[in-house]
């Protein structure tokens, strides 16, 4: 069975990296780029949001087509915390991560009841059901989705200041990746990773199958919504588009591009998607057409998504 071993080398990297992304917004404001600090906050809270489908699909071999329900749900969530009078995001934030968790386990109660084609089928319509809800709910701002009166505060430090939600942002980025990385060395993680691979064989040793998926899957949608909290908070909506089927579609394609399986794949994905999109927009008005060569080249040339690139360079040095 195959299971995730983490590289010599990944360990200095991902503090070598996090150094960097300390050290980015003070850069870009010596630069006077201070913009580019909301762009860098957007990619970290994707980031954190593709880690998290990695996490059902690349460790659970789960593939879900509607995680974007638990992105969208953790984004409302804030803005109704807000709405009730709650400020801070010390309680929003785990509020966010709590309704979503619980809305993907009711989810994955029933869809992880199917394999294959139909799996993928329900969770697709449980998250239209969820947006066509949020579409029509006029008392939560309906097509115009719900905004926030204003960016939450963190322990007395108020969002509104950019570079505060960029470290926020980073924060949680940062405990994702110890959480999934300790997750898949644990025994849990084993277990999920071996079910992956073979689900009959598990469940003929006893393991409960199920409950193993259904955690996963529920871990997986909370930290969604923690994305999707900190996402409404840098946009200052939680829109109901943050729910369709092609922001899930998105979600797919940067685990894809980044690795699938892979820790860092959903960071590689976020940030090379994201990146590429910033700078053709900025070259041509078809940059749909240079970005879909670009991304099929990179399945292309990297079939197994670009940290696999990395992996084989460090092991080659």
């Amino acid at each position: 069975m195959a299971f995730y071993q983490a590289p010599r080398w990944q360990k200095p990297v991902a503090l070598i990296g996090l150094v960097a992304l300390c050290l980015l917004p003070g850069l870009l404001q010596a630069l006077d780029q201070s913009f580019y600090i909301g762009f860098a906050t957007r990619v970290l809270i994707f980031a954190l949001a593709a880690s998290s489908l990695n996490l059902v699909l690349g460790f659970g071999g789960m593939v879900s087509l509607g995680h974007a329900a638990f992105l969208g749900a953790g984004a409302y969530t804030a803005a109704l915390c807000q709405q009730a009078g709650i400020n801070e995001a010390l309680i929003a934030l785990p509020l966010a991560m709590a309704a979503a968790g619980l809305f993907a386990a009711l989810v994955g109660l029933i869809s992880l009841r199917t394999r294959g084609v139909y799996f993928i089928m329900i969770t697709l319509a449980f998250a239209q059901m969820a947006y066509y809800l949020f579409v029509s709910a006029r008392s939560w701002g309906g097509d115009d989705g719900l905004p926030l009166q204003g960016r939450m505060t963190l322990a007395g430090h108020a969002l509104a200041d950019d570079q505060t939600l960029y470290f926020a942002a980073l924060g949680a980025l940062t405990v994702a990746m110890l959480l999934f990385a300790r997750l898949a060395q644990a025994r849990f993680g084993r277990t999920v990773q071996a079910i992956r691979e073979n689900e009959t064989r598990m469940a003929a040793l006893g393991y409960p199958v199920f409950r193993y998926r259904l955690v996963t899957f529920a871990l997986g949608g909370a930290v969604a919504g923690l994305a999707g909290a900190l996402l409404a908070n840098l946009t200052g909506l939680a829109s109901p588009n943050l729910l369709q089927w092609t922001q899930s579609g998105t979600l797919l394609v940067m685990v894809i591009i980044g690795g699938v399986g892979s820790l860092f794949g959903g960071v590689a994905g976020a940030a090379v998607l994201l990146g590429l999109e910033e700078v053709l927009v900025g070259v041509t008005e078809h940059w749909h057409l240079l970005l879909g060569g670009l991304l099929l080249a990179i399945v292309l040339f990297a079939p197994k998504g670009i940290a696999a690139l990395f992996a084989r360079r460090g092991a080659a040095s």
